[in-house]
């Protein structure tokens, strides 16, 4: 219980909101919509939303909440002045000419399989704001202050959900431990909200929720009381149901969770334990290390996207005593999920994906810390035809801002829209038939398209 204590408390940002909160608030706002018609997805034929060619059957999107450093990761600045380039020293990767900070040995080491984007900027520099506008590829519509909890639109997985369905009785969106504040659904509804598994699987006595029956309640007794359920279902007083009706959110949850517990794959995808030792001390025996070993295995059961979760990421103070203790376990566990996704044949199916809301102030602070900054950010993209060692853009000398192929927060997720077969053009249409863009700007990051 200590372990899980103190990686909560790890994972606050500057305004005090924990991963619960993020929880809490999110389901609220997905059940809300599940409620409403205020909104639907239709393409321009009205039915379904258009398809292109399928890159990739799986997203796993690691998000860094709070914001991670540049400087201390992937756009080290060694000619900067003193109190611009920090304390940590630039190391080689195995593409020439490319450097990492010194805490990213084993990304450095493969390099080549990776690349990374450099020059995604945007003007949202608080929490909240920039968490939609990164999470959706679509910016605040209103001004949104840093603890806002916001969603304006249907997050990346939201939509990789609605358009791509679910197989095998499993979700077809995961969010582990919990959902990142822009991360649910928004106007497409509770369906497509994120499943999300609170619980450690680094613990031993770790168990999903909603995949096994209840403690005391029998085989039997469960068929039984869904039998009965579809009886009082078919009664004509529950028919024709509008599809703004609670009771047919309900009933889709309901249904989703009956097949959660009857499917196999969902047994066997949870099962962490049955992973042999030398696999799960690769990935490394932390929450996080086994939360990547646990979206790996979701993408072997065939789920198309996963977000992992790991808050703590908004250091204003003490920057550079935290990074030594997390950065190298990001960057063993990142590195493993990588390798390990290759050798099982899964990396050219599967897009890994490494971000937060922004990056942190050139100029370090009077606590040891970098501050919120929306002009420069570095990001991580793998597998799916991600051409490796490849470095998209540049910031400038000193890294306040990105000055050479800058790209906005659209291109990324017309990007990930565009490797899962999604076409980012097309439209949503609000009860009115105003119609506007599931990505105002449609233009993939080129590339990175392979």
């Amino acid at each position: 219980m200590a372990s899980n204590k103190n990686h909560s408390s790890l994972s606050r940002n500057c305004n005090g909101i924990t991963r619960r909160n993020c929880l809490q608030f999110g389901l609220t706002a997905a059940i809300g919509a599940g409620f409403t018609d205020l909104l639907k997805l239709r393409s321009d034929a009205g039915e379904k939303a258009a398809h292109l060619p399928v890159k990739a059957k799986s997203c796993i999107l690691i998000w860094l909440d709070g914001g991670p450093t540049h400087y201390e990761t992937f756009d080290p600045k060694p000619n900067a002045p003193t109190e611009i380039r920090g304390e940590f020293f630039p190391i080689a990767t195995k593409v020439p000419g490319v450097q990492f900070s010194e805490h990213m040995t084993k990304l450095a080491e493969m390099a080549d399989k990776i690349s990374i984007v450099r020059s995604i900027r945007h003007n949202q520099g608080n929490h909240g704001a920039g968490n939609h506008y990164m999470m959706t590829g679509a910016p605040p519509r209103i001004p949104v202050g840093c603890g806002a909890f916001v969603s304006f639109h249907p997050s990346l997985g939201a939509v990789a959900a609605h358009d791509r369905g679910h197989q095998n009785g499993l979700p077809a969106y995961f969010s582990i431990p919990s959902m990142s504040r822009s991360g649910g659904p928004n106007f497409l509804g509770a369906k497509y909200a994120p499943f999300v598994v609170p619980d450690n699987p680094n613990s031993s006595s770790f168990r999903v929720r909603d995949v096994a029956l209840p403690r005391g309640l029998k085989d039997d007794r469960f068929a039984n009381r869904k039998d009965l359920r579809t009886i009082v279902d078919q009664l004509p007083r529950f028919e024709n149901k509008a599809s703004a009706d609670p009771a047919r959110s309900l009933d889709e949850n309901y249904t989703q969770s009956y097949d959660l517990i009857s499917s196999p794959a969902a047994q066997k995808a949870f099962d962490i334990s049955s992973e042999e030792d030398a696999v799960r001390d690769r990935y490394g025996r932390t929450s996080f290390g086994q939360r990547a070993l646990l979206g790996r295995r979701l993408v072997e059961a065939g789920v198309p996207f996963i977000t992992l979760y790991e808050g703590g990421w908004d250091h204003h103070s003490d920057l550079f005593k935290t990074c030594k203790k997390r950065l190298p376990e990001v960057d063993n566990t990142v590195a493993t999920l990588i390798q390990d996704l290759e050798e099982r044949g899964l990396l050219d199916e599967t897009l890994v994906v490494m971000l937060g809301e922004f990056g942190r102030t050139p100029k370090i602070n009077e606590r040891g810390g970098r501050d919120h900054w929306a002009n420069a950010m570095s990001v991580l993209m793998a597998g799916a035809g991600i051409p490796g060692g490849t470095i998209v853009g540049a910031t400038d000398r000193q890294g306040y801002s990105a000055v050479d192929r800058v790209l906005s927060p659209e291109n990324f997720a017309s990007t990930i829209y565009r490797k899962l077969g999604i076409d980012p053009n097309q439209l949503l249409y609000t009860p009115q038939g105003r119609p506007a863009h599931l990505v105002s700007d449609p233009t993939p990051i080129t590339e990175l398209m392979g």
